[in-house]
């Protein structure tokens, strides 16, 4: 994907500046949101067990359930236990050819999860162990580190608790 370079950059700039000044309110004048969170995050998987090996083996999150998706026979549903009440869940569509991961519009970059050093460095060892490629950010205040599912979903391993970002308490 192209970087914007030059006046181009400077232009967006000035304009995620505008954007700050018009819509982020002081943490103190923000209204309550009406959400009580995320009650799951659901993605498409390729492969029912080899996804559920995955994060069972490599990422330490415990199988919670598993059915068929009520909205496509045949379509397995199945959630992950990811902390805090937490819930990851996957589908798959048998049957539907399913294409490489692609950063694209509607899509997603990357799932951010908050571990703690001793897991994040639990994690990182079962992912060497298995020879699965991983990219450290440089210079990060906290541990992190970046690798992609089987499915090609990335996910970023971050030590920052939850709520917040570079360090700064976002709620």
């Amino acid at each position: 994907m192209p970087e914007p370079q030059g006046e181009e950059l400077q232009s967006i700039r000035r304009r995620q500046e505008e954007l700050k000044q018009q819509y982020l309110l002081p943490a103190d004048e923000r209204p309550r949101t009406t959400s009580r969170g995320i009650h799951h995050a659901a993605f498409i998987c390729r492969d029912v067990e080899e996804t559920i090996l995955f994060y069972r083996d490599v990422m330490g999150f415990p199988l919670v359930d598993l059915f068929e998706n009520r909205d496509y026979p045949g379509s397995t549903h199945f959630f992950l236990d990811i902390g805090n009440k937490n819930i990851l869940a996957f589908f798959d569509f048998p049957g539907y050819p399913h294409p490489d991961y692609e950063e694209s519009i509607g899509g997603s970059h990357h799932l951010s999860l908050s571990v703690t050093d001793e897991n994040f460095e639990a994690i990182q060892n079962r992912v060497r162990a298995r020879d699965i490629p991983f990219m450290e950010v440089e210079g990060s205040h906290a541990p992190n580190l970046f690798l992609a599912d089987p499915n090609g979903l990335r996910l970023e391993l971050y030590g920052e608790p939850l709520g917040y970002a570079l360090d700064t308490n976002l709620l």
